[in-house]
């Protein structure tokens, strides 16, 4: 496999053949910075942690170079890439992932839609055989986040049926996803391993050291699973929410832009229609 950007590689925690780590995936995560398949991707590396062989994979699409301080020098910059790249292993080797593939892409490609982007991506995809595979929400606050699904997308909707994963799912980071209306938002129980989940999240020094990434993370989900449901005990000690990204798949699919909307959509006539109910009864 060839990959366009000279920085790209492929890690495998294990020392195995990239290849070989590649089609033993069942769950993959696509995400756009190093850690972030940690908090997006978290279900699919619990579900694949006892395993008896590794199989999850983590593809970061962009170089991480982005985080270097304004105004650094190339030198610098090349180091925070490479210890971004050195937490990413880290946490590989925690988590026991099959592999990380770091395409290495500028951000600002990815943002662009440059065509190397979706040319990495698809012949990591055709040589993966995952059922599953979590990214970012098309929610999301982060341009590069919404940029790294939008790409995807357009990459498995050109592979075969018979190659598709199962499932599709967009998970939150720099956005939660509690306010969607429960049919529309997926829930993902991740009560499970709580001392390896933070383990994993301070994998990234450089990143939790000024923004605590771990408590945050942790919390949110023990907060989802407690505030998911105001009439019943909880059921698990951390939940993510994700959005069903296969509506997007489908031959008449809906642009990403009118998918997006329509779940807002969604919301705005559940809560309409709560406060109305409501008024109306404070009438009689």
């Amino acid at each position: 496999m060839e990959l366009s950007s000279p920085n790209a590689r492929i890690f495998c925690p294990a020392g195995g053949a990239p290849l070989e780590a590649l089609r033993a995936t069942r769950q993959l995560g696509v995400v756009a910075h190093a850690d972030d398949l940690e908090i997006a991707a978290i279900k699919g590396i619990l579900d694949a942690y006892d395993a008896p062989t590794p199989s999850f994979t983590g593809v970061v699409v962009c170089d991480g170079a982005g985080a270097a301080r304004q105004g650094g020098s190339p030198a610098a910059v090349n180091e925070v890439r490479r210890e971004r790249e050195r937490e990413q292993e880290r946490a590989a080797e925690l988590g026991r992932y099959a592999a990380v593939v770091f395409l290495a892409h500028p951000s600002a490609s990815v943002r662009s839609g440059e065509p190397a982007v979706g040319v990495d991506l698809t012949q990591v995809l055709a040589e993966t055989s995952a059922d599953v595979v979590y990214t970012h929400s098309p929610l999301d606050a982060h341009d590069t986040h919404v940029a790294v699904v939008m790409e995807l997308l357009e990459v498995l909707r050109r592979l075969p049926l018979e190659r598709r994963p199962a499932r599709v799912v967009g998970c939150e980071v720099w956005r939660d996803l509690d306010w969607l209306p429960e049919p529309h938002r997926v829930a993902l129980d991740v009560g499970a391993q709580r001392e390896l989940q933070g383990e994993l999240l301070r994998a990234f020094s450089s990143q939790v050291g000024g923004k605590r990434y771990d408590l945050a993370a942790l919390g949110r989900r023990q907060a989802h699973a407690t505030f998911r449901h105001a009439d019943r005990p909880d059921e698990t000690a951390g939940v993510v929410f994700g959005v069903d990204l296969a509506p997007l798949l489908v031959p008449e699919a809906p642009s990403v832009e009118q998918f997006v909307l329509d779940l807002i959509e969604t919301f705005k006539l559940d809560a309409g229609a709560r406060v109305r109910r409501l008024a109306q009864a404070r009438q009689r």
